[in-house]
């Protein structure tokens, strides 16, 4: 029986496939270029097993606060300017009581990722239930928390940290396969290929079971290059940690964070219900969707990233000091736009704010590296905020 409707289609077209999902493959093809040009810029220093390993390390707090940042970006276009701010604070706190008072590690980073949730209760509320534009709350966020760190550090830097706090944003996974010695970290590897094989086994099964509903997948060439091109990062990336020093803890840590709120975002309720308020608030309630819970747990979820944002720089730099976390929202709201989140909501994946904080993170060494001044590097990465911005704009216009 013929309807109106046209079947769908089992396999489509290169072209067609890259042009309808140009926002997904945009950004990614972009950050490989931009590896490439400073790999050749600055005579293979980029990529070279040390400098891959302080990419992550350096970068590891933009990686955390995107996450949480996507998730009030989806909410609506929302952003939270208080996490630099409340970074800092938490990380003055950690130095308080690490340093000065002697307090067990483990229990004092609990009661900051603790102390993040409350912050978060606290401007949710605001934002949530009594309805105060979210730029609002976390503006005056901004200026309370900047000035109760201020009050608790007293213009000074509290350092050293003990080495088991240095540990989380600059310690390593022990080689559990000592068979070259300190030469080179087998476990990478070892890592790297059991997630290629589960990686290559999810992917099939995804694909087959698509074809087997008669759902739209793209063509058997384009998705093996794709998969190899995946494979190929993994392991070259792999490679890299294993002629250096290994897996960093902090580098675990984003791991279970990209993969849980990937997870999270994609395939759970709660998730969806994230999409469908920015897509919409009031078709959102209508359907039944508390979006005062919505907004609630975004805002305490990004507080206590932040949180956890704060105690790894101060792990990283070994140091709570006064001006620590100055423009960390910048960085993690640029990272979510240039990763392809639509600044009126709706629009965007964890993924994508990676993808986007790796853009900046390459942009920020390859620079340094070039020795190009802090005056360029920050004209240069407004540039490219604005163009990935028009770009969002453009391609939702093209659509229409």
């Amino acid at each position: 029986m013929e309807t109106g409707y046209p079947k769908p289609a089992k396999f489509e077209s290169i072209g067609y496939t890259l042009k309808s999902n140009i926002r997904q493959y945009a950004m990614l093809v972009a950050l490989i270029v931009i590896m490439l040009f400073f790999q050749i810029a600055t005579d293979g220093i980029l990529l070279v097993p040390m400098n891959v390993t302080n990419l992550i390390l350096q970068n590891s707090y933009v990686l955390i606060l995107a996450i949480g940042m996507t998730l009030c970006i989806l909410t609506g276009g929302n952003i939270d300017l208080s996490v630099g701010s409340v970074a800092a604070f938490v990380a003055a706190i950690m130095g308080k009581l690490i340093i000065h008072q002697k307090m067990d590690v483990t229990l004092t980073v609990f009661l900051g990722l603790l102390i993040g949730a409350v912050i978060g209760c606290w401007q949710g509320f605001w934002i949530a239930y009594v309805r105060i534009p979210a730029f609002i709350v976390t503006l005056a966020g901004m200026l309370l928390f900047r000035g109760l760190t201020n009050t608790i550090l007293k213009g000074l830097t509290l350092s050293p940290f003990p080495r088991s706090f240095q540990a989380i944003s600059s310690g390593y996974i022990p080689d559990l396969f000592p068979f070259f010695g300190s030469r080179f970290n087998l476990t990478p590897i070892v890592v790297s290929v059991l997630a290629s094989i589960i990686l290559v086994y999810m992917q099939i099964k995804k694909r087959k079971k698509k074809i087997k509903n008669e759902m739209e997948v793209i063509p058997p060439s384009l998705f093996i290059a794709q998969l190899l091109l995946v494979l190929v990062a993994i392991n070259l990336f792999a490679y890299a940690l294993a002629a250096h020093k290994g897996i960093p803890i902090i580098l675990v840590i984003l791991g279970v964070l990209i993969g849980g709120y990937h997870f999270f975002t994609t395939k759970t309720v709660p998730g969806r219900y994230i999409y469908a308020m920015g897509g919409n608030e009031k078709a959102a309630k209508l359907s039944g969707i508390d979006t005062n819970k919505v907004l609630f747990f975004v805002y305490l979820n990004m507080s206590v990233l932040a949180a956890l944002a704060g105690i790894a720089f101060a792990a990283r730099t070994d140091s709570a000091f006064p001006l620590l976390g100055t423009n960390f929202e910048m960085d993690a709201i640029a990272a979510c736009f240039i990763g392809g989140a639509s600044a009126t909501g709706g629009i965007g994946t964890v993924i994508g704010a990676i993808i986007g904080a790796l853009v900046m993170g390459v942009l920020n060494n390859g620079m340094s590296i070039m020795g190009i001044g802090i005056d360029w590097q920050m004209t240069i990465k407004g540039f490219v905020l604005l163009m990935a911005v028009a770009f969002d704009v453009y391609s939702k216009n093209k659509s229409k």
